[in-house]
């Protein structure tokens, strides 16, 4: 089986999406999670704040993300020394943007207040873990590939909350170490998959946003998230996850979901 190196191959000006991007729900459309930590690359890359943390972002879904050919644009809607805002949008041929992001970012500092001690919340180390592969899937080659996946409670495959460990099996772009908060974006957007509560065969519940509140950057190889969705009985639910690396909690992320039979 040919698996591809990265998530994306650089092309001209924008990049091409691998295989390794497909989604659950249609073999010719993006899993989130991939354009979401290239959305996240490109808004780092345009930032003026040498060595600054990212801490809020927030991802509007506009339409589904095509296998294949991309660009992304960037602005600062906010330039500061200490503080910004940057924007980056992704589109597929045209310029209408199928993802768009909004990012703040601020200086990095030493000498701030100590970090507030927090309970680790995985029941087991990605070590003493269950590994486990998506079997909903249509194609061999796909997004459940990108990731290794350790479960510390829960299934990829069954309902219910679930508790996951994540490396990266792969790099982001073509010749680039992918780094922890892009590994930490290319696996946020599963924590609905994670704790999906219906069928996969009989209902779709695709997130038409993602929002992610860091308190500390992510460190490490392995990160994980403690993910749970509730519905409401209207057609919409909400998935929530508590993210977290090897050191403890890291921040939290937050999905609202599309529900509908299929």
């Amino acid at each position: 089986m040919d698996v591809p190196e990265a998530l994306y191959l650089p092309d001209g000006d924008g990049f091409t999406a691998t295989a390794l991007t497909i989604g659950p729900w249609d073999a010719a459309h993006q899993h989130a999670g991939p354009p979401a930590a290239l959305l996240l690359r490109a808004a780092e890359q345009a930032s003026g704040i040498d060595g600054g943390q990212t801490v809020r972002l927030a991802y509007d879904i506009l339409g589904p993300v095509p296998v294949g050919p991309v660009q992304v644009r960037t602005s600062v809607l906010r330039p500061g020394r200490r503080v910004e805002l940057v924007e980056a949008a992704l589109s597929a041929g045209n310029d209408r943007p199928l993802m768009r992001l909004s990012a703040w970012r601020m200086r990095s500092r030493g000498d701030a207040a100590p970090a507030t001690p927090l309970t680790h919340p995985a029941p087991a180390g990605p070590e003493e873990s269950r590994p486990e592969r998506a079997a909903f899937f249509t194609t061999e080659v796909a997004y459940h590939r990108a990731l290794e996946w350790r479960f510390a409670a829960g299934t990829f495959n069954g309902p219910g909350p679930a508790i996951a460990w994540t490396r990266p099996e792969c790099a982001l772009v073509a010749g680039e170490t992918m780094t922890p908060l892009q590994h930490l974006l290319v696996m946020t957007d599963a924590a609905s998959g994670i704790s999906a509560t219906l069928d996969w065969t009989r209902a779709t519940f695709a997130n038409v946003d993602l929002s992610v509140a860091l308190h500390r950057p992510p460190r490490g190889e392995w990160l994980g998230m403690d993910a749970a969705t509730v519905h409401g009985g209207t057609g919409a639910a909400q998935c929530n996850a508590l993210l977290f690396d090897a050191d403890g909690p890291i921040g939290r992320s937050s999905q609202s979901l599309f529900v509908e039979p299929r």
